[in-house]
């Protein structure tokens, strides 16, 4: 049952990773993203159903637009199979439980805020904010059909400390964390705090990790300098990545060397 239902996440990650494409271009311009249908930004010739298979059809074309040959970017294919991959880990990791379409939602809006930051420096509202309403009412359902509320009260009050984290730090610092990332913080505390207190503390602080490594190594690399625009919200969303897969870990391993 679990590589049959891994495999099925693979496929459906590949499928939305299609859709994610769309959110991804449409959503910083304000556009619709059910409205037009896709076309060549070249020709303007709509893409066939037969040319929006995930990764293959672009293989098959050769990064190429089958009517004019312009040439399709490989961000396309790399996020189709980022969410391939992210929707494996999680099936694999969670199981057939009913709190896996939360974190498979949680794993597809990483991927398109992850993109989104990386290009224009934002991570828009209109993913965000109603990601407190879609994983909240999944989480709550979980925990209805599990017997699980202690799991909700823990996402509860992980909402709101990373929340109230992220705001303190913005506030503190005008500039050095946008309110975008506050808003993100609370979406991620949710969903960490509701696995596990280990998960939450371990999600919130390897952001900070990963994003300050990062930080040094492009600074020593003078790939960027000390007041270059570095966009958090990949960070934050890995980080609660490595706190969602090992944050039990690490963080038994962390109080076995301090005790």
């Amino acid at each position: 049952m679990t590589a049959a239902l891994v495999v099925a996440c693979a496929v459906l990650g590949l499928l939305v990773g299609s859709f994610l494409n769309v959110v991804v271009h449409r959503v910083p311009a304000g556009a619709s993203v059910v409205s037009p249908p896709s076309a060549c930004p070249g020709c303007g010739q709509r893409v066939r159903p037969r040319d929006n298979v995930p990764v293959l059809s672009w293989l098959l074309l050769r990064g190429g637009c089958r009517d004019c040959g312009m040439r399709i970017s490989a961000r396309y294919p790399a996020v189709e199979l980022a969410t391939g991959v992210l929707f494996s880990v999680v099936a694999a990791t969670v199981g057939l439980q009913w709190h896996l379409p939360a974190f498979l939602y949680l794993a597809a809006i990483a991927v398109a805020l992850a993109a989104i930051d990386l290009d224009v420096h934002r991570l828009p509202d209109a993913i965000v904010l109603p990601s407190y309403l879609v994983g909240g009412a999944l989480l709550t359902g979980a925990s209805a059909l599990e017997g699980d509320w202690p799991a909700l009260v823990r996402g509860a009050v992980g909402m709101a400390a990373l929340y109230g984290l992220y705001l303190a730090l913005a506030v503190i610092k005008p500039g050095g964390m946008g309110f975008g990332d506050v808003k993100l913080a609370g979406v991620l505390g949710l969903h960490l705090g509701w696995v596990g207190w280990a998960e939450l503390a371990v999600g919130g602080f390897a952001a900070f990790l990963l994003g300050g490594a990062v930080g040094v190594a492009l600074i020593a690399t003078r790939r960027a300098g000390r007041r270059s625009a570095i966009p958090f919200g990949p960070f934050m969303l890995a980080g609660a990545g490595v706190g969602l897969l090992a944050g039990d870990d690490l963080a038994a391993w962390y109080l076995g060397l301090v005790l």
